[in-house]
């Protein structure tokens, strides 16, 4: 039994090494996900937000596994977004706004994520987690290395610059992809993936 890893399938997307922008085209995908909003350093529905995330992916991964079809649970990602740009240059979190994700493979449908939300409620308490579709496109991506609070120059050189010499707008949410669990990896060696979807300016 071949087991889908969404960080093989799609290595352009997942496992870039630009650490500078750069542009990739990201294909539609779906995912496990939860909106919330506020710190994620300090918001109790952002733990559990991710605690549930986890527990629906994996009862939906046991149970593929049982059917014959298996994959590798994806890296936690986040959609983060606000009225106001600038609060993510400068890190006032309090103002951010999320979706939480995690990927999955096409053969997973909105009844298999009920059922497994429910499988996953009778054992522990879950937020509500659904499906959701995203279709990204042409997006700026690049791989940061680092504490996540150093994010800042690169998102203001991509707002304040590389946008404009590229002749792109931006048309979605920033996106962020955490190769690394900051439980177990000094900030320093944190990898993530920034991502932002573009669109030429008419």
């Amino acid at each position: 039994m071949t087991r889908y890893d969404v960080k093989r399938e799609l290595k352009a997307c997942y496992a870039p090494t630009n650490t500078d922008w750069a542009l990739v085209d990201v294909p539609e995908q779906q995912f496990l996900a939860v909106d919330g909003q506020g710190d994620p350093n300090t918001s109790v529905d952002y733990v559990r937000a991710v605690e549930s995330l986890y527990t629906v992916a994996y009862t939906i991964k046991f149970r593929g596994k049982a059917d014959g079809r298996d994959f590798v649970v994806g890296p936690l990602e986040g959609l983060w977004w606000s009225e106001n740009p600038e609060v993510f240059t400068t890190r006032a979190k309090d103002a951010w706004q999320w979706r939480m994700l995690v990927s999955l493979p096409d053969w997973v449908t909105d009844e298999i994520v009920d059922e497994a939300r429910q499988a996953a409620l009778r054992k522990k308490s879950i937020v509500e987690v659904r499906r959701d579709v995203l279709h990204e496109g042409t997006s700026a991506q690049l791989l940061h290395r680092g504490p996540y609070d150093d994010e800042g120059p690169a998102l203001a050189r991509l707002h304040d610059e590389y946008l404009a010499a590229h002749h792109l707008r931006m048309a979605g949410h920033h996106h962020e992809i955490y190769l690394s669990d900051p439980r177990r990896t000094e900030p320093a060696k944190l990898k993530t993936i920034l991502r932002q979807p573009v669109r030429s300016r008419a």
